[in-house]
């Protein structure tokens, strides 16, 4: 597999060269009389940076968006109201002297004047970089790559993933180290942006005062979007790798479920349901995500695979749109009725896992599957939000990996904002029932700030006692690095000194180990 070591501060120099150079390409990227915009456009088109997605063996998205004025109330984020063409280009060197690819795309008004150009033709396995000009401007560079061909026999895959990024609970500290890293790609699993009123926390107070405390439509979504990608660390990452993204609640409105909202004493049917098709228009309009994922009003085709050639296969999901609303007693939970993924999902996934071709099958999931109680001692407490409240449902695809056997299941999840490494078992509450695969919750970006020493432990120290199936515990916040091959699974759990400040150190806090064939995980 070919690789790439280049630094950080190599590759940021790069980017910051592209845009120095900006008066003397239009010879490279020229601009028919045809398609100019009918007005001049503003300087500083792009802001909020660029970003690649959900690579294939030929391709991959690109992405940006125009916003001049990217938290500004104005229409348009100071964009004229017109169609923009947008060229690109993709290139086996960071100089842009061998460009194997280019075309143009037009930028909408209707779309928030962002871009996806889904790119074809490009070899398998292979890094490339990419930019965009619209007017006289030229984007920051981009580096992405593509996967392996189909049925590829692959030494390595290296991925990391994250969620969980409160903007004002911290810096994005954990990215500006996610970029230093070797990887291929990036797993972000949900809680993109939040809702929630943007101010407070350690960060300075730049938000501006009319910016909205929740937003509702697909305008104040935009600039919750924008403030978030202005973040330079936030940029760096999603240029220097290729992301698979999902999203999970707070990218819409707290534990909504399917058409509804966390109150609907408060918010009626048709006002949550206008709501989601604003959250998941803005969502699609600020990620790399692929043309079949373009919102139609309320739905969105989220769920997904790709393929790393026979060495892994990603199975996407979508634990939001199709779930039975969330219910108050444990006892409900195991209503055959209920389900978390719906029936067309459940089943899209058990077919994919069945006839899967890969050595590991990765399950990116937004919330606590493996059975998680919250008190110590026989009363047993759920947060009902987490499989846990669908229990009948996790045990449908916990007792089909037990019988089907489909290639080391390992299931990495968001939400929580603390590590938890699990085993999954087909009967959690039978220390000897069989073993059917792994699960490693995630830590967050920033979301829940710095933790409280001691706490967290105290909690939950007592609880992992009485829950053999939890191997580690965490609160730290970071990310997780895994690097796969044909023997093992290997992830390290990556956390920073601290999210109060954007000079913070990381270091890896424990490594845990899964091995082909033996389902179950283990702390290295």
């Amino acid at each position: 597999m070919h690789t790439d070591h280049m630094s950080r501060r190599r590759f940021l120099a790069g980017t910051i060269a592209g845009l120095a150079t900006a008066g003397a390409l239009p010879t490279v990227l020229p601009q028919p009389a045809s398609a100019r915009p009918a007005r001049p456009l503003p300087s500083g088109l792009f802001k909020l940076g660029v970003a690649s997605g959900d690579p294939r063996p030929d391709g991959v998205v690109l992405w940006t968006r125009l916003a001049p004025e990217p938290l500004s109330e104005a229409p348009g984020a100071g964009m004229p109201p017109q169609p923009v063409p947008v060229h690109w280009q993709v290139a086996t060197d960071e100089s842009f002297r061998r460009v194997v690819r280019r075309g143009t795309i037009t930028a909408r008004p209707g779309s928030g004047h962002s871009v996806h150009a889904d790119v074809r033709g490009l070899s398998p396995e292979r890094w490339y970089w990419y930019r965009f000009r619209a007017g006289r401007e030229v984007s920051p560079i981009g580096r992405t790559r593509t996967a392996p061909a189909a049925g590829a026999k692959v030494d390595h895959l290296r991925f990391a993933f994250a969620s969980c990024q409160q903007w004002r609970d911290g810096f994005y500290t954990p990215h500006s180290h996610l970029a230093e890293e070797d990887l291929d790609l990036v797993v972000f699993l949900g809680d993109y942006i939040y809702e929630s009123r943007p101010s407070g926390g350690p960060r300075p107070d730049v938000v501006a005062p009319h910016l909205d405390p929740e937003p509702f439509t697909v305008d104040e979504y935009r600039r919750r979007y924008a403030l978030y990608r202005l973040d330079p660390d936030l940029q760096a990452a999603h240029a220097r790798f290729p992301w698979v993204v999902t999203l999970d609640d707070h990218e819409v409105d707290n534990n909504w479920a399917d058409e509804i909202p966390q109150d609907p004493d408060v918010q009626s049917p048709e006002q949550f349901l206008a709501r989601r098709a604003a959250a998941f228009q803005a969502f699609y309009e600020h990620l790399p995500l692929p043309d079949k994922a373009r919102p139609s009003g309320i739905d969105m085709r989220v769920f997904r695979r790709l393929d790393w050639g026979q060495l892994a296969r990603f199975h996407v999901l979508d634990s939001r749109q199709y779930r039975s609303d969330q219910i108050t007693t444990i006892e409900a939970s195991r209503d055959p009725s209920r389900t978390m993924l719906g029936r067309e999902q459940e089943r899209w996934l058990f077919h994919g896992l069945d006839h899967s071709p890969a050595r590991w099958n990765v399950l990116a999931n937004q919330v606590f599957m493996a059975e998680n109680d919250r008190i110590q001692g026989t009363f047993d407490f759920f947060d009902l939000d987490n499989w846990d409240g669908y229990a009948y449902s996790r045990q449908r695809l916990l007792q089909f990996l037990h019988e089907r056997r489909p290639s080391n299941p390992f299931v990495i999840t968001g939400d929580r904002h603390a590590t938890w490494v699990c085993d999954l078992t087909t009967d959690f509450a039978d220390p000897a029932a069989p073993v059917v695969g792994s699960e490693i919750v995630g830590t967050s970006i920033s979301s829940g700030g710095d933790p409280i020493p001691g706490l967290f432990d105290a909690i939950f120290g007592p609880i992992k006692a009485e829950s053999p199936h939890w191997k580690y515990l965490s609160d730290g916040r970071g990310y997780v690095r895994c690097r796969i091959d044909k023997a093992e699974c290997r992830s390290d759990l990556r956390i920073v000194s601290t999210v109060r400040s954007p000079e913070a150190t990381i270091a890896t806090q424990a490594s845990f180990v899964v091995e082909n064939g033996r389902p179950g995980i283990q702390v290295a």
